[in-house]
């Protein structure tokens, strides 16, 4: 298990900004049965899902990222061109080069920061995080914007009756700066791992390909990677479950975000889902659900919050922070 502690005697990293994008076109369960054989309430039992959003084609990755990010830089109050790095996690990005954080960096008007792509799957924002934090505290930005952007309905097999609902399209954004821990907003420890031996739970081979999954035992893993993972980033940090006020866990499927928050011993009161809605963003899963949670008043300033992720690979992380205080 890979872990990255909090800082001692340096700068804490802090989010200062967020931002979510979905596409325009919502797309109903009923859409999703003109191509397999199934039900409404089939769907709803098995993943809590009722809708979710698809891109068009001028949706791109990088069009949705720049929606989302634009959101979080003027949530955090700063000018583009302050930002030092870009960090963009997404499996939906199909070029081997360049990345496509470098093109988002330009639209957004960032200058030259250093921008660059990273592919872990559903546990990527998490993986961002910690990067963004390791660069922050190092001393080499100030500023960081990391996204989770996905196009999942580009890799969708609309004929496949166990994974043709799950899949949604969408942008997650947050912009860190250099912060002290007492700050809202403090990153105050990231917990990340793998697992080399589970690389074809979860599958995607080219941009030709269709998601393939293995889904109990993914089911499984999730559940007790996530738990484990994220109850080890609260042990780093001197948390007990009573001083958490959100989980928010990566939005697989509703199921699994039960069966982690009550792993963890979380109540449903305190666990934060928009998988109903939204499906799953693979990456941008986590920031979005932070972004609507912020806009709909849920979260607030100092608030103590869990995120955990698992993803293929298998790939897992888990962090812990404090809600910053937006104005």
């Amino acid at each position: 298990m890979s872990k990255i502690k909090p800082s001692k005697g340096a700068p804490y990293a802090r989010i200062i900004g967020v931002g979510g994008y979905r596409p325009t076109r919502v797309v109903p369960n009923e859409v999703i049965l003109e191509t397999i054989d199934s039900s409404d309430e089939w769907i709803r039992s098995r993943s809590g899902i009722a809708t979710r959003h698809w891109a068009s084609d001028e949706e791109t990755v990088a069009m949705m990222s720049v929606e989302a990010s634009g959101k979080a830089i003027a949530d955090a109050g700063i000018a583009p061109e302050q930002i030092g790095g870009v960090i963009v996690s997404t499996v939906s990005h199909f070029k081997q080069t360049p990345a496509v954080a470098t093109d988002i960096a330009h639209r957004i008007g960032a200058g030259k920061p250093a921008a660059f792509d990273i592919s872990a799957g559903c546990a990527g924002f998490g993986y961002g995080l910690t990067l963004a934090k390791g660069m922050i505290v190092e001393g080499s930005a100030e500023y960081v914007l990391v996204i989770g952007v996905e196009r999942l309905s580009d890799l969708t097999d609309l004929s496949d009756r166990a994974t043709a609902f799950l899949f949604g399209d969408g942008a997650g954004a947050v912009v860190l700066r250099r912060g002290e821990q007492d700050e809202p907003g403090a990153v105050l420890g990231v917990s990340i791992g793998s697992d080399g031996s589970q690389e074809d739970l979860i599958t995607v081979v080219d941009r030709q390909s269709h998601f393939s999954m293995q889904g109990q035992a993914v089911y499984r893993q999730a559940v007790v990677s996530m738990a484990d993972s994220a109850s080890r980033a609260m042990a780093d940090v001197g948390w007990t479950v009573d001083d958490v006020d959100w989980f928010v866990g990566h939005q697989a499927n509703q199921r699994i975000l039960d069966a982690v928050a009550n792993r963890v011993g979380i109540g449903p009161d305190r666990a934060i889902s928009n998988v109903a809605h939204v499906g799953n963003t693979a990456a941008a899963s986590i920031p979005l659900a932070l972004s609507e949670a912020a806009s709909a008043g849920r979260l607030r300033a100092g608030d103590r919050v869990v995120l955990s992720a698992f993803g293929g690979g298998a790939t897992w992380g888990a962090a812990t922070l404090t809600w910053p205080r937006i104005d």
